[in-house]
């Protein structure tokens, strides 16, 4: 299997176990968009909780080559933990909601 096929498998696999998890109130469901195609892989929250409409991405992550860029991380216990215990190694994960200057300082990769 190559790199590709193999980071896909486990995206999916970790965003499909958040998408399982229930909201905490309000009548709000979680919905998965994997496109494989061009590598996005989203969990996003849609309902109504009380008086308010919810819409929202929590996770967004893309297989950019042979790393795995993490742009929005709104998980309790993160994503880059959680690829790194499926077996991604550091220098696959770029944490791409910091700015470059900033990923410098982390111990993944920098692009």
């Amino acid at each position: 299997m190559d790199t590709e096929s193999k980071y896909q498998q486990i995206i999916e696999k970790i965003i499909g176990d958040y998408a399982q998890l229930r909201y905490s109130h309000g009548q709000v469901e979680r919905q998965t968009v994997f496109d494989r195609e061009q590598n996005q892989y989203l969990l996003m929250i849609v309902g109504i909780d009380g008086n308010k409409m919810v819409h929202g991405c929590i996770i967004h992550l893309e297989i950019r080559g042979d790393k795995i860029w993490i742009h929005r991380d709104g998980s309790a216990d993160g994503m880059a933990g959680e690829l790194l215990a499926a077996g991604v190694p550091k220098e696959n994960i770029v944490l791409g909601f910091y700015h470059p200057e900033t990923r410098e300082l982390t111990d993944f990769a920098v692009c």
